[in-house]
């Protein structure tokens, strides 16, 4: 994630927080369902850019164990004030650990630039264990802008393509519309169960 953005994030943090919901909308938490589904009971799940950690409590409601991680000092101290342990990480330069049998990341890879996504999905798929999944979302669209949040987007078929040069297979897909008019593709991708991608 570009030093911008994070600073932009740690500015912002309050008033971005102040306008989630505690809950899920009926969009993500069905994503959120089927990555609880695909994984062993009690499986653990890395969670990178957790934000107010909304979908982390998600998850762990389900039984799963989440490592929550965040990029962002304020949304970590933002949980911590509830009690949740958070680890800052920067997926794009920072040890993922694992293996892990599923890694979440909605709405953060719209902030990793276009030229980095490749890399960063191998090291996802790195993080996985073989046949682990991965709920990812991302902006619709094409092309970056650049200002005080770095914001990519993709078409459907474009990083499908991607996710699967990082061996990753897309097992769902979904498309849906916030507001007025952003619209975002959350993809479930499972790892390889014999291969192991390198970056």
């Amino acid at each position: 994630m570009t030093n911008p953005t994070i600073d932009s994030y740690e500015r912002d943090a309050l008033s971005y927080a102040a306008g989630i919901d505690d809950f899920p909308p009926p969009e993500i938490e069905g994503a959120l369902l089927r990555l609880v589904e695909a994984i062993p009971p009690g499986g653990l799940v890395l969670e990178v850019g957790s934000g107010t950690g909304r979908d982390a409590d998600f998850v762990e409601a389900c039984g799963a164990s989440v490592r929550r991680t965040d990029a962002t000092r304020a949304f970590r101290n933002l949980q911590l004030a509830r009690g949740k342990q958070v680890e800052l990480l920067d997926m794009i330069s920072d040890d993922l650990g694992g293996p892990y049998d599923g890694i979440l990341a909605l709405c953060v890879f719209v902030h990793v630039d276009r030229k980095s996504t490749s890399a960063v999905l191998r090291r996802i798929a790195a993080a996985l264990r073989p046949a682990g999944a991965f709920l990812v979302s991302v902006r619709q669209g094409s092309g970056e802008t650049r200002g005080a949040y770095l914001m990519s987007s993709w078409g459907r078929d474009e990083y499908e393509a991607l996710l699967a040069q990082a061996g990753l297979r897309v097992d769902w897909d979904h498309r849906h519309t916030y507001g007025v008019g952003d619209t975002w593709l959350t993809f479930l991708a499972r790892k390889a169960q014999s291969s192991l991608s390198s970056e």
